[in-house]
């Protein structure tokens, strides 16, 4: 993303001095070309006398008409290595170009692309003011922004609009993978324990790992893991899993507990326990102390475990990301997966109890609402074929 937002704004630069400059014959009485991206992975229909930018990355195009008078900018975000959804896409670029005064408009002018969304808004370049036009949706393959941009735009410009929005191409390359193992019924369920992170990152829960084992997935999770696991070999993954399953942070939440016990916590009643933790403990703000209220009563009664889920998920995530960065084989990354399914599938006796610890353990460590994950975990649920659609109880066994 750093990269695109680069390349966005040195095109506002450019649009800026080009796109908005005055009238001119109508753009959708003249004939049209093909302006594709430089990796060819996408393109749309333009007036032939249009001009092409170099936006200084593959999966972008850039173009603005003979006389200076429109801009058009389709951007592309390859799902799990450019973006991880279209949430994101939407703030850098609205970010970029100080997007106001959004009116809902036709979505359906793109063809292919679900999840579209459409609305004509102002936009500013460095103080420039424009017209604009912008269409987000995506594909399985990515996600797309499509801007259209005038100085005015009227009804004829919006003739045109609905014809360079419906010219919208998209060639997605045949992806490599080099996974062998067939997806059965054990694979989904572990894949499970981690699909709400997995839907996050904006990567296939359908998969062992997330995504396809390639070259660019290796690299993209060698650099993930060294940066929020430090872990950049075997030796170091297996580090970390056996930490997340001996220790990880439900050890430090129940010692805090203990602690609060100790000091006395246990013996106030309920509704008491947020202002005496805000009166005895100076760090704390109103919102802390009543979060570890909160847990402090699920604690009391469900002990360690109420966090466990954390990081039991973390472990089979952490699995994943190694067999997929080259760390793991994939048997040895799908026998760890399953001697720790075995595990969690005996601590727990429901997705919603192991997605209801996980949550709470994603509270602890994020001092956050968990409400964008639980959101998440219930639109999976409603998917056909996702793994909560198997029962808690299913047998797993190894088919590798």
């Amino acid at each position: 993303m750093k990269t695109v937002k680069r390349a966005l704004v040195w095109l506002a630069v450019v649009l800026m001095v080009t796109a908005f400059a005055g009238c001119g014959k109508k753009e959708a009485d003249k004939p049209t070309k093909e302006f594709a991206s430089p990796d060819g992975t996408m393109s749309v229909m333009l007036a032939e006398d249009w001009n092409n930018e170099d936006v200084g990355t593959e999966g972008m195009i850039g173009a603005y008409s003979k006389n200076g008078n429109d801009g058009v900018v389709v951007m592309q975000f390859v799902k799990g290595v450019d973006a991880v959804g279209l949430a994101d896409v939407k703030e850098v670029i609205e970010d970029t170009y100080q997007v106001s005064e959004k009116t809902a408009a036709d979505a359906s002018l793109v063809p292919g692309l679900g999840s579209a969304e459409a609305y004509s808004c102002k936009i500013n370049l460095d103080g420039e003011a424009a017209d604009g036009y912008f269409v987000y949706g995506e594909t399985d393959y990515a996600y797309y922004a499509l801007l259209y941009a005038a100085e005015r735009i009227n009804d004829d410009t919006m003739t045109y609009i609905q014809s360079v929005m419906g010219s919208f191409k998209e060639n997605a390359p045949e992806i490599e993978n080099n996974s062998t193992v067939e997806v059965s019924d054990t694979i989904l369920w572990m894949n499970g324990t981690y699909a709400v992170l997995t839907s996050l990152n904006g990567w296939d829960y359908s998969m062992f790992g997330g995504m396809p084992a390639n070259d660019d997935s290796m690299a993209l999770q060698q650099s993930m893991l060294s940066e929020w696991w430090d872990v950049t070999d075997k030796a170091s993954a297996d580090e970390t899993i056996e930490w997340l399953m001996s220790e990880g942070h439900r050890m430090d939440f129940a010692e805090m507990m203990d602690m609060l016990a100790e000091d006395g916590l246990g013996d106030m009643p309920e509704g008491e326990r947020a202002d005496y933790l805000l009166n005895n403990y100076t760090n704390m703000t109103e919102e802390i102390a009543q979060q570890y209220a909160d847990f402090y009563a699920v604690y009391d009664e469900k002990g360690i475990d109420m966090i466990s889920a954390w990081d039991y998920s973390r472990a089979m995530s952490v699995i994943g990301n190694a067999y997929i960065a080259g760390y793991y084989t994939e048997t040895e990354a799908l026998d760890k997966s399953l001697e720790i399914a075995t595990v969690i599938q005996t601590v727990f006796d429901s997705w919603d109890a192991f997605q209801d610890s996980y949550m709470t353990g994603y509270e602890y460590w994020a001092e956050e609402s968990s409400d964008e994950r639980r959101a998440v975990y219930e639109s999976l649920k409603a998917e056909t074929g996702s793994p909560y659609s198997l029962d808690w109880n299913t047998t797993l066994e190894k088919s590798w």
